[in-house]
């Protein structure tokens, strides 16, 4: 494994798994959308608190989690389906948008009911962005490649929701998917051998779709985010 080469070949790093649970127990019940603070100011809260390397561990963690609960929920409501009415659907993490395209009417966007109590916009959107300005310092702690894939898996899921699961594009939804983008492009510019983008991701980056975001708590538009072109910008280095 050329991660492990890697690693064993430089510094090592003193991690404390005993510190790495705390701080998952407390990122985990003392925010979300029970903590009543706005959003964007538990993101900085959050980051601010993970900003270390046993941090990091802890947000890859959070990452994982919340992409593989995901993906267990979307199977099970495949199940669902086809038990209902006889209708097989596929459920491919590498690219969520054929089942989405599909079904789209049938399915609950996971990310909201995710058995681990992460939110989206709030301990998913932290995590996201303390691996993005980590970036250089993931391959000392983690294997970033299958990082980056769920950060990739969160990206379609988050866009599929919004072009076909009814998840309304707000501010807090623009600010996780943009958070996912840049990541995405700061992992990438830190790995040696970084790997292709996946297939939903290349798909949008051929579009220049330009999308209303919306104000929270109202109807009101605040403003406008185009997936394609900021991919393009951040992606394609």
């Amino acid at each position: 494994m050329r991660w492990l080469r890697r690693l064993l070949g430089r510094t090592r790093v003193q991690l404390d798994p005993g510190r790495q649970q705390a701080l998952l127990q407390d990122v985990r019940h003392r925010y979300g959308p029970r903590a009543q603070v706005r959003f964007p100011d538990q993101v900085e809260a959050l980051a601010r608190l993970l900003d270390s390397d046993d941090g990091l561990v802890v947000a890859a963690r959070i990452v994982s989690e919340a992409a593989d609960e995901a993906h267990a929920d979307l199977q099970a409501q495949a199940h669902d389906v086809h038990r209902r009415t006889g209708r097989r659907l596929l459920v491919h993490r590498r690219n969520y948008r054929p089942l989405w395209k599909e079904a789209g009417p049938a399915l609950r966007w996971p990310l909201f009911a995710l058995p681990c109590g992460f939110h989206p916009y709030a301990q998913v959107a932290a995590a996201v962005a303390v691996l993005g300005s980590l970036a250089p310092r993931l391959d000392r702690v983690t294997d970033p490649n299958p990082v980056l894939t769920r950060v990739f898996e969160l990206l379609d899921l988050t866009t599929a929701g919004w072009e076909y699961g009814r998840v309304r594009v707000d501010t807090d939804a623009a600010a996780l998917a943009g958070g996912l983008i840049s990541t995405a492009g700061q992992v990438l510019a830190a790995m040696d051998d970084p790997p292709r983008l996946p297939p939903p991701v290349r798909e949008l980056m051929r579009r220049n779709n330009t999308l209303d975001v919306h104000d929270p708590t109202g109807p009101r538009v605040v403003g406008r985010i185009n997936l394609g072109a900021r991919m393009r910008e951040t992606l394609l280095v």
